[in-house]
């Protein structure tokens, strides 16, 4: 996933709800960031001041974002919110190091760099969200709501049926449960990569074709129209 983005960095709204110190201006003296490319050099001061401001930038994006969220964590502090927030910024400096070659200048460095510590204060907060819960990676849909009539209930249980019918010759048991979790059940895609030990990528890959072959066998039934040739000759 390439993080590259000239997307403005929003500040919240002097006086809103408690957002604590959201975002500096970082727009000025862009250039520091060349000091932190000097891995395995002397820690001079310059090295040690670019560091000191990556990580400022990035507690900063990771507190933004943790607030952000906070709705997802019933129960948690003030402390435990800023413990996530450093915990996610320790992180996202380590990917911003790891990833230095990939930055290009198309953006501020530090708009860059804001998106890494959004992007792990997501994820952490997911994580923290999904600790305790189970993840059941079921292979059959739950039942069509019985609340609607009698026409919307058959016509229900008939795509129902034909969806099962779609998911269970069509799929591979990996690729049923992938995409029950991650569509049915609204597990987080990167909870869900954890639990199972693979990558996002490869989630992302599981379900296009999962998608794919759900589409064919619906189209084959009759319950789905083919989409058109967009091709030109």
């Amino acid at each position: 996933m390439t993080i590259v983005s000239d997307v403005p960095i929003s500040v919240p709204d002097a006086g809103s709800d408690a957002e604590p110190d959201a975002v500096a201006d970082f727009s000025h003296d862009d250039n520091w960031h060349l000091h932190l490319g000097e891995v395995e050099g002397p820690e001079t001061s310059q090295r040690l001041a670019a560091q000191r401001r990556l990580h400022e930038l990035l507690v900063k994006a990771s507190r933004l974002q943790v607030w952000r969220l906070r709705h997802q964590l019933a129960g948690a502090g003030s402390g435990d919110l800023e413990d996530l927030a450093q915990q996610a910024a320790d992180d996202a400096h380590l990917a911003v190091l790891r990833r230095l070659g990939e930055f290009e200048g198309r953006s501020r460095f530090s708009t860059w760099v804001f998106k890494f510590g959004i992007l792990q204060a997501g994820v952490a907060v997911r994580r923290q969200a999904w600790r305790h819960r189970e993840v059941t990676l079921s292979e059959t849909l739950p039942l069509v709501d019985a609340d609607h009539g009698p026409a919307s209930r058959a016509e229900g249980s008939d795509l129902r049926r034909a969806v099962h019918d779609a998911l269970t010759t069509a799929l591979t048991p990996r690729q049923r449960q992938i995409m029950i979790a991650l569509l049915v059940d609204d597990v987080p895609i990167d909870v869900l990569a954890q639990r199972l030990g693979t990558t996002r990528n490869a989630l992302y890959k599981n379900v296009h074709d999962a998608r794919r072959r759900l589409r064919e066998a619906l189209i084959v039934s009759g319950h789905l129209e083919a989409l058109p040739d967009r091709r030109t000759s």
